[in-house]
């Protein structure tokens, strides 16, 4: 497997090697991937370099897989999953042999509390010697019960910090299956769930718009400078919606050159408004390499804003978006087209439309 070491050769940039070498051999895009595909190019770790070396041209998922499991056992895909499950099943039972432990020692305590009442009340005098014998065995029974559950308060206190530390890697694995890995902003799986929110009370259908962007022309940017460069467009795009979008803006990649915002809480007018601010913003950034010097000419996008109040539901926003976003390709690209200003259907031959 060639193409891995001489994209290594040929860039000083880690992260456009690791993405040139996946596109080269066919890999899915996937956190997991990345990860073993960052360590392989990096050099860090040389068994895992060869191993990967060893892989076909076109390596299944089956076999990255195996290796993900074989060098990330602690922090690899379903193992993070898995591995937590065993964890939290063996500590949740300690705890529960803990609880079971504290309950009986003062159940025990509590017996002997008694049966000491109860052989008081039975004796008509009690001898100084007897009553001192019986402080005693009472004293020595509450000191062991305090020291018991302090133990067992500091136990659980442990336990407490790894179950903790369980959750955090969950947490972890939950933010990375959400993210793109290429710009580092929220995937499709992440954005079909957030859609997919707006429809659970009727305030999200009041106060959510949903915009969809594509980047025009991106095909004819792959096949004049490569995908590295392809790619590196994508993520300054990716940085302009994310850093010029409104405070809570849901801004994710939903397929190679589109992207989704989900606005909560503004009109359509002030969406419209910050839509044609980061559309403006796009075509004023200057996209060149700053090794080479190559101009990579003016970049623009399009994009199509429906408010969720016009959708009948998840789908239906997001066909009623992307009709107002296919309505700013056919007007001449470089646009915003609201959803709500379009009269009758939109006349989308859906068998022959393709975004470019």
């Amino acid at each position: 497997m060639q193409p891995a070491a001489a994209t290594l050769e040929r860039s000083t940039d880690l992260a456009t090697a690791v993405v040139t070498t996946m596109r080269q051999l066919g890999v899915m895009g996937l956190p997991r991937n990345y990860e073993i595909f960052y360590e392989a190019l990096s050099g860090s770790n040389p068994a895992l370099s060869l191993a990967v070396v060893a892989l076909n041209n076109r390596p299944t998922q089956e076999e990255l897989d195996a290796i993900g499991r074989k060098f990330f056992s602690q922090n690899h895909g379903q193992g993070i999953v898995e591995q937590a499950r065993e964890t939290l099943a063996r500590e949740l039972e300690d705890v529960a042999s803990l609880l079971r432990s504290e309950r009986s020692h003062i159940e025990k305590y509590g017996r002997i509390l008694d049966e000491t009442s109860n052989g008081l009340n039975s004796r008509s005098t009690i001898s100084r010697e007897l009553l001192q014998k019986i402080v005693g065995a009472i004293s020595v029974a509450t000191t062991s019960t305090i020291d018991h559950g302090r133990q067992v308060l500091s136990t659980l206190s442990d336990k407490s910090a790894e179950l903790e530390s369980v959750k955090s890697k969950l947490e972890e694995y939950k933010r990375l299956a959400d993210t793109d890995p290429l710009t580092q902003i929220w995937n499709r799986r992440a954005f079909d769930k957030e859609i997919a929110r707006i429809y659970n009370s009727s305030k999200g259908i009041l106060f959510n718009a949903l915009i969809l962007a594509d980047i025009d022309r991106f095909k004819d940017i792959n096949d004049r400078f490569g995908h590295p460069v392809g790619d590196k467009i994508i993520q300054i795009i990716a940085d302009i919606f994310q850093s010029n979008s409104h405070a809570g803006v849901f801004v994710a990649r939903t397929g190679g050159e589109e992207f989704a915002l989900i606005v909560e809480g503004a009109s359509e007018d002030t969406t419209y408004q910050m839509a044609e601010r980061i559309r403006a913003l796009v075509e004023q950034t200057p996209f060149a390499s700053p090794q080479t010097g190559t101009n990579y000419g003016t970049v623009t996008v399009s994009m199509g804003i429906c408010m969720a109040s016009e959708g009948d539901s998840p789908e239906d926003l997001y066909t009623k978006a992307d009709r107002a976003l296919y309505r700013s390709k056919v007007a001449g690209r470089n646009r915003v087209t609201r959803h709500s200003t379009m009269a009758g259907p939109s006349g989308k031959n859906w068998l022959l439309y393709k975004k470019d």
